[in-house]
């Protein structure tokens, strides 16, 4: 290990006292009391606590100079729940599908624009283990779940998306905002989305909504195998069982239709 390697992870260690100590005070707090706290110089604090309020995570009192965590940690926390609840309720559903049709499960959400796997089942040959894993994160456009994912977007929120640049993984891969609309209306028609080899050439992917008790799609679950066997005659099975086994799951967590 590098000593450079050394020093960011003393770096985030000195960040995290930091956030401890300010999440456990009565209130907010002056920059020496965080320095004594944490027991590091006020100007290195400082620069801590200057980046926290860059990235949201912090504020300061104009009035009385003192600093404040913000509600952005709640956030997090929530969506850590979620993760959490969202496993536990799902895993089940993956593995019926896992030994139905043989092939990897997923359940993956959406974050800063990106499919984020949160829960892999593998399916018996471990064929797609380095594809998809726990905390892998993926283009909303070019697969399955992230087009299923995409489906609560605004028109504004769709073009900003394609504004950052649609990248083509493969030749089959969706480049352009219009094509992208016109697959999205497709998936809203058929109940599911799919990725026909657009993220990885010899994979395919089905993938279906999970919608929570107020009709939001928060998550989705995909089934994924090699070409040669998600063929013709499963990928038809996959099509109506995968969307059942969706619906069923956003019933647990409160939608009806």
């Amino acid at each position: 290990m590098t000593s450079k390697a050394v020093k960011k992870n003393l770096s985030i260690g000195k960040a995290l006292q930091i956030i401890e100590t300010m999440a456990g005070h009565s209130g907010p707090m002056r920059l020496q009391e965080v320095a004594n706290a944490v027991s590091q110089p006020p100007s290195t604090t400082l620069r801590f606590l200057n980046t926290l309020m860059d990235y949201g995570y912090a504020g300061q009192d104009p009035a009385n100079l003192h600093y404040f965590l913000t509600m952005k940690f709640c956030r997090i926390g929530t969506l850590i729940s979620r993760q959490i609840k969202m496993r536990e309720v799902v895993r089940p559903f993956l593995d019926v599908l896992t030994r139905k049709f043989g092939e990897s499960t997923c359940l993956a959400i959406s974050q800063d624009d990106y499919v984020v796997y949160i829960d892999v089942v593998d399916g018996p040959d471990h064929i797609l283990q380095t594809l998809q894993r726990i905390g892998k994160i993926a283009p909303l456009h070019s697969t399955g779940v992230g087009k299923c994912l995409l489906l609560d977007y605004t028109e504004g929120q769709l073009s900003k998306l394609a504004g950052k640049g649609l990248s083509g993984l493969t030749k089959n891969t969706i480049t352009t905002e219009s094509a992208l609309l016109a697959e999205l209306s497709k998936v809203r028609r058929q109940g599911y989305g799919e990725d026909n080899e657009e993220c990885e050439i010899g994979v395919r992917c089905v993938a279906a909504p999970i919608r929570d008790y107020s009709g939001k799609v928060i998550a989705a679950i995909s089934t994924s195998g090699p070409t040669h066997r998600l063929n013709t005659e499963k990928l038809k099975l996959v099509r109506v069982e995968l969307p059942a086994t969706a619906a069923g799951i956003s019933k647990r967590l409160g939608y009806e239709l």
